[in-house]
C-alpha cells in the first residue's frame, strides 16, 4: 500500500525560507486513513519542487514463539523425544533449503503465516538427542504440531476482531441532561491539545458540504469574533492541503505563515489533518507567540487530538441519527401494531359458516390484508389483497385499498362492478405507480352461492370432500388503467366444503426440492381434512409454507379459508 505525498515546493510560496525534514514519523494516527504521518517542516534553503512516492512497508511477520510462551519449549520436546532438530520459521518456506528434510506451513490467518522446518541432525548433537524415530514418523508429528499452531493462532486472531467487533457495538445512550454542549467539549479539547504542545491557541476548521471551504467551528485562545468571519477558500490555502494529503505542516517561522496561507498571525504554528478512517473532514491547527519548532512527539500527539476530535464530531452525528431512527423504530412499531388490528380476528356470527385468515408481511410493514365484512340482504364480503409495493408504501397503498373495498362494497352488489369502482379510485388517487391484487367475493350465506371477481392473479379454490377445483384467473391489476375490465364468476358451496384464497406470493413459495409449492401443494394439503375448523385449516397452510420456505417465502403471504359447515 502507498500513498503519495505532494510537496509544495518553497519556489512555489515565494522566500518560504528552509527547507527541513520530511519524513515519517513511523506512528499511525488516531482517525486518519493514512498509516503514518510524514512531517513538512519548512526550513532555510530553498528546495526545488517534487513529487515522492511513499510506500508504506509491509508488517514483518507474525513470530508465534514470540506471544506463544510454550512454543519454544515444543520445539525442544520434539527435538529430544526424537532427535530431529525442528523450529519455526516467519513465513512460508521459498525454496528447499539443503539443510532442511521438510517443511509444513502454520497458517494463522491473515497476518500470522510461517512454516515449520525439520532440519537434519548435526553430528555435534547433544547426548541424548540421537534420532529416535524414523523421517515418516517424525513428520507425521511435526505435521500436527503445525495444524494445532495454526488452529491455535487463528483462535486469536478471530478473539482480536471478535473483541474489537464487540467494542464497536456498544450501543450510544443520549443523556437526558448532557454535561456540556458540543461546542464546549470541542473547545476543552483544544485546549487540552494546545496546552500539550505549549501553544497558546488552536482553531477547527472544517469542509463544507461542497468541500471548497473552511469554515472555523471551534477554537481556543482566539476572539470569538472569528465565528463570524467568512469562510476561507480551500483553493490556496497550501498549509491546509498539505495536511489533508497527509501530512503534518509545521511552521516555525512567522515569515512561513503569510507564504503557506495560514489562518492567523503568529509567530509559529502546526496543522494536521482531522479526518474519520473514511472521510477527510478539515484541519486542526494550534498556534504559538513565539517562534518555535514542533518534535515528532508533539505532532503525533497534535494528530491524537485531532483523532479526538473527529470522534467526537462522529459521535454527535450518530447521537442524532440514534434519537431519529429511535423515534423511527416507535413509529413504526406502532404502525405494525395498528396494521395487525385492523385484521379481522373473530368470524362473523353466522350459522353454518366459519371464517379464519392469517397474513403474514415480510418485514415489520407490509401490503398483505385479509378482511371480511357483512353486508344486508344476507351477503358476507370476502376480500384477499396484495399491494404491489413494499414496507411502509406497500401498509399505505393496503390501508387505502382496504378503507375503499369497505366503502364500495356497501354499494354495489356485483364483485365485477366492485373492482372496477376499486381500479378507478386507485388509479385517481395515485400517480399512476400504485399496483395491487386483490380477490372479492360475495357469498349468499342462505343458499351458497358464491358470487366472485380478481384483479392480477390470486389463487381461489374450492377443497371438496372427494377432491378440489380451481376458480383462479388473470385479470388487469387494480390501478393498471383506468378502463380495465374484471370477469365476474362463481361457484356453490356445499355444506362440508372449503373455500380458500391466497395471494400470489403463498402460491410461488419454492420448495426444498426445487418445485413450486403451487395451488396443488395448497390443495393436498387441505385435502380430505374438511372435517377440521377454518382456523385450523389455515394453520395447515401455515405448517406447510414454514416447511417449503424458501427465497420466495421472504413476501407478504396472506391466506383466507371460508368454510359451511
Amino acid at each position: 500500500m502507498g500513498w503519495i505525498a505532494l510537496e509544495e515546493s518553497a519556489a512555489q510560496c515565494g522566500n518560504a525560507g528552509r527547507a527541513g525534514r520530511n519524513h515519517r514519523t513511523g506512528h499511525g494516527r488516531a482517525g486518519i486513513p493514512f498509516p503514518c504521518t510524514p512531517v513538512v517542516n519548512t526550513g532555510s534553503a530553498r528546495r526545488s519542487p517534487g513529487l515522492r512516492l511513499y510506500t508504506e512497508q509491509p508488517p514483518q511477520a507474525f513470530q508465534p514463539s514470540e506471544a506463544i510462551g510454550s512454543l519454544p519449549e515444543v520445539l525442544r520436546a520434539f527435538h529430544r523425544a526424537t532427535g530431529w532438530p525442528l523450529r519455526y520459521v516467519a513465513g512460508a518456506p521459498s525454496k528447499p533449503s539443503p539443510d532442511a528434510n521438510w517443511s509444513a506451513v502454520v497458517n494463522g490467518g491473515s497476518d500470522a503465516v510461517g512454516h515449520f522446518r525439520m532440519e537434519l541432525p548435526t553430528a555435534d548433537a547433544a547426548e541424548g538427542t540421537e534420532v529416535r524415530v524414523g523421517l515418516e514418523a517424525a513428520r507425521g508429528l511435526a505435521s500436527a504440531l503445525a495444524g494445532m499452531l495454526g488452529e491455535l493462532l487463528q483462535t486469536r486472531q478471530a478473539l482480536w476482531q471478535r473483541e474489537a467487533e464487540l467494542a464497536a457495538g456498544v450501543p450510544l445512550v443520549p443523556l437526558a441532561d448532557e454535561e456540556k454542549h458540543l461546542a464546549e467539549r470541542l473547545e476543552a479539547v483544544l485546549r487540552g491539545g494546545a496546552a500539550a504542545v505549549g501553544c497558546h491557541a488552536a482553531a477547527l476548521y472544517l469542509l463544507d458540504e461542497a468541500t471548497s471551504k473552511l469554515k472555523l467551528r471551534s477554537c481556543w485562545g482566539l476572539p470569538r469574533d472569528r465565528f463570524t468571519a467568512p469562510a476561507r477558500p480551500l483553493q490556496g490555502a497550501v498549509a491546509d492541503l498539505e495536511a489533508m494529503l497527509g501530512h503534518a505542516v509545521v511552521l516555525d517561522d512567522a515569515g512561513l505563515l503569510q507564504h503557506w496561507s495560514a489562518p492567523e498571525d503568529f509567530a509559529a504554528a502546526a496543522c494536521v489533518p482531522v479526518s474519520s478512517p473514511t472521510t477527510i473532514l478539515g484541519t486542526l491547527w494550534v498556534f504559538s507567540n513565539h517562534a518555535r519548532d514542533f518534535s515528532d512527539r508533539q505532532t503525533n500527539l497534535l494528530e491524537i487530538v485531532a483523532g479526538r476530535v473527529a470522534a467526537d464530531l462522529e459521535r454527535e452525528v450518530l447521537l442524532q441519527e440514534a434519537v431519529a431512527a429511535s423515534q423511527w423504530k416507535r413509529e413504526i412499531v406502532a404502525a405494525e401494531r395498528l396494521q395487525r388490528s385492523q385484521l379481522p380476528t373473530i368470524s362473523p356470527l353466522l350459522d353454518d359458516w366459519d371464517l379464519a385468515g392469517w397474513t403474514a408481511q415480510a418485514g415489520p410493514l407490509g401490503g398483505d390484508f385479509h378482511d371480511w365484512f357483512c353486508l344486508p340482504d344476507g351477503l358476507l364480503a370476502i376480500g384477499v389483497g396484495h399491494a404491489m409495493d413494499r414496507g411502509i408504501e406497500a401498509a399505505l397503498a393496503a390501508g387505502a385499498l382496504k378503507a375503499a373495498l369497505r366503502a364500495h362494497g356497501q354499494y354495489y352488489r356485483e364483485a365485477q362492478d366492485t373492482l372496477k369502482r376499486l381500479n378507478l379510485t386507485l388509479w385517481t388517487s395515485s400517480a399512476g405507480d400504485q399496483r395491487a391484487t386483490l380477490f372479492y367475493g360475495l357469498i349468499e350465506t342462505a343458499t351458497g352461492c358464491v358470487c366472485c371477481a380478481s384483479a392480477g392473479k390470486p389463487s381461489v379454490l374450492v377443497i371438496r370432500p372427494n377432491g378440489w377445483e380451481s376458480f383462479s384467473q388473470e385479470s388487469p391489476l387494480l390501478g393498471q388503467g383506468p378502463e380495465a375490465g374484471y370477469e365476474q364468476f362463481g361457484c356453490q358451496l356445499e355444506p362440508g366444503e372449503v373455500l380458500v384464497a391466497f395471494t400470489p406470493a403463498v402460491r410461488d413459495v419454492a420448495a426444498a426440492s426445487g418445485k413450486e409449492l403451487g395451488e396443488a401443494g395448497v390443495a393436498e394439503c387441505l385435502a380430505r381434512r374438511t372435517n377440521l375448523t377454518a382456523a385450523e385449516l389455515v394453520a395447515l397452510v401455515r405448517q406447510r409454507l414454514s416447511i417449503d420456505a424458501g427465497p420466495k417465502a421472504r413476501q407478504d403471504q396472506t391466506v383466507l379459508v371460508v368454510k359451511r359447515r
